[in-house]
């Protein structure tokens, strides 16, 4: 039985695959659509042969959903606004270090972002 709870996590992932996949249509991109076919193409023969649909797209969306949450944590963790004050005219350099900070060092963070929890020196 499908739970409405579960679909908000998988609305972006869904969203974002559809989106990609009309934007290589709209702007030609033919070999960058290419590229994303032989992927699905390469999933549904391999896990096709393993899984019925269901179980097959289940796994495919639980899997997008849990990437999508790795990817907001990694990316948005060390992208925290800090104070700028734009009329100081600072160079593009000192602004960037005065708006990046980066997280707390812990052995959970240095794995699961892969030192990317040091955003300053990234």
């Amino acid at each position: 039985e499908f739970s409405l709870t579960a679909l908000p996590p998988l609305l972006f992932p869904t969203y974002f695959q559809c989106h990609t996949f009309y934007i290589a249509y709209t702007k030609r991109y033919w070999v960058d659509l290419a590229w994303m076919m032989t992927f699905y193409i390469k999933f549904f023969f391999i896990y096709g042969s393993l899984l019925e649909i269901k179980s097959l797209l289940a796994y495919y969306f639980i899997f997008r959903m849990l990437e999508s949450s790795w990817f907001v944590w990694v990316s948005q963790m060390n992208h925290i606004p800090m104070d700028i004050y734009y009329d100081n005219n600072l160079d593009w350099m000192s602004t960037q270090l005065k708006a990046t900070c980066n997280v707390e060092q812990s052995l959970f963070n240095d794995w699961f972002t892969g030192h990317l929890n040091f955003q300053i020196e990234h």
